[in-house]
């Protein structure tokens, strides 16, 4: 691929819409109708489906899913092995109810959080390792535990909603 996209040659890279300046490494699959933006870094192990868009600048670490219904907006990072899901009933061989998932512009996710679907996770907002989300995350928000739970809103935040 061209205009400094560098694909590494053990990944499987169907899409042609992917920004300048992003980096796709090995044993990482992307399908044909995804989107990725410029200056990305989407790490190995990863598989990136269809209907997903991932914004500018944003880091995929190491065996994360990214499943049809997902948006990445800019400046997001999800660490490794963080599992996303789309269907909150899936049952084998049965069609299933996507459900979209948005992760806003510069949140991060630790590693091995689990989040499920139809959820906003909001602008800077902090997803703790491990944590098992199961609400929307408002702006600023830091969550973490099983089921995640609000612990604090960042100064940036309180000041907003005074």
């Amino acid at each position: 691929m061209s205009n400094g996209v560098f694909i590494h040659t053990l990944s499987d890279c169907q899409s042609n819409r992917i920004g300048s300046g992003t980096r796709i490494w090995q044993f990482t699959v992307v399908l044909e109708r995804a989107v990725i933006g410029c200056n990305c870094n989407i790490n190995s192990h990863c598989f990136i489906e269809n209907d997903v868009v991932v914004g500018n600048n944003v880091t995929v670490k190491c065996g994360v899913y990214l499943w049809d219904g997902i948006t990445l907006e800019d400046d997001v990072m999800v660490g490794p092995n963080v599992t996303f899901t789309n269907d909150k009933t899936p049952r084998s061989k049965q069609a299933y109810m996507l459900l979209r998932t948005i992760v806003r512009k510069g949140a991060s996710i630790g590693a091995g959080a689990v989040i499920l679907p139809g959820l906003t996770i909001g602008e800077r907002a902090i997803v703790g390792a491990g944590a098992v989300v199961t609400r929307d995350v408002p702006d600023g928000g830091t969550v973490y535990g099983d089921a995640a739970r609000l612990r604090q809103l960042s100064k940036v935040e309180i000041n907003r909603t005074s």
